[in-house]
């Protein structure tokens, strides 16, 4: 079993992620086809019981809507789940395989729903289930942080009853505009060429924060090129103007997606990003962590 040497300086295994499990049992609504990519699911990394804090958050890798990248997924699921979060990994449907807007955030509000509605099978708190987002997947996350529902209440399935709107928000150097400052290629991916201007207004998230959007940790560095900082900057702007609560840090330097950072961006191997520290403490704030 791999050892990983945590910030305390303890050694511990990683969480093992269990099986991947399908967000529709059957096939998922607007599929294209019956390949892997055309199947949404989530992985759990469930943290050790004597650790587990009850909270839980859905992860979305980023990878511009045309990939999914393993250490905004799989890297950030091992590290929280040690620190008592139930970690599930989004395998959302991608603009590379030929899906569009709104698929990608069905899957997500699905996650989402499917953890909350299966909370008592994995000892969480179904007031206390975040989403969290890298790039791209910042763009997915902020999408549900501002498109959420309450659920059907008398739908047929049970998961399609629960509420998709997280509890708390987590983005990485996310893609939140699709204005002036929006990374193109992901973009394109979601929308496809020339997208209705209604349709990147809609989806400019920064211009759909209201009081009920739910508390964030947001963080950028000043040095990355691939999404600018602008797009943090005017997320923030919104939740501040909207009464939202929030937390947010720009880092002077870092490229774009850097993740947890160990052994990488001047980062020693057996330690992480200073943003990974400053968020446990706001999710202990949030009663995520202990």
């Amino acid at each position: 079993m791999r050892i990983l040497v945590l910030l305390a300086l303890t050694v511990a295994a990683h969480a093992a992620p269990l099986d991947p499990i399908l967000l529709w049992p059957d096939k998922a609504p607007g599929a294209l086809g019956e390949a892997d990519h055309d199947k949404p699911t989530i992985t759990p990394f469930l943290p050790p019981t004597e650790k587990a804090t009850g909270a839980a958050i859905v992860i979305c890798p980023g990878g511009g809507y045309g990939g999914l990248a393993p250490h905004e997924g799989a890297g950030y699921a091992e590290y929280l789940s040690e620190h008592g979060i139930a970690c599930f990994v989004l395998k959302y449907r991608l603009g590379s395989k030929g899906y569009r807007h709104p698929i990608m955030l069905g899957d997500a509000a699905r996650a989402v729903r499917l953890v909350r509605s299966r909370a008592a099978e994995w000892k969480l708190d179904h007031a206390r289930i975040g989403i969290m987002g890298s790039s791209a997947g910042g763009h997915l996350t902020t999408t549900l942080l501002t498109h959420f529902d309450a659920g059907k209440a008398n739908d047929t399935d049970p998961i399609e009853r629960q509420s998709s709107r997280p509890d708390v928000g987590i983005v990485c150097y996310g893609v939140i505009t699709l204005g002036e400052f929006t990374h193109q290629g992901s973009k394109k991916n979601l929308l496809g060429e020339n997208p209705d201007p209604a349709l990147v207004e809609l989806l400019s998230n920064e211009k759909q924060v209201t009081k009920d959007t739910p508390p964030c940790f947001v963080w950028s560095t000043g040095e990355d090129k691939g999404v600018p900082v602008e797009n943090s900057l005017q997320f923030v702007t919104a939740l501040r103007k909207a009464g939202v609560a929030f937390d947010f840090h720009v880092y002077e330097r870092g490229p774009h997606g850097i993740g947890l950072s160990q052994g990488k961006n001047g980062i020693p191997a057996d330690d992480v990003h200073p943003w990974a520290k400053d968020l446990l403490f706001w999710l202990k704030l949030r009663s995520f962590v202990r």
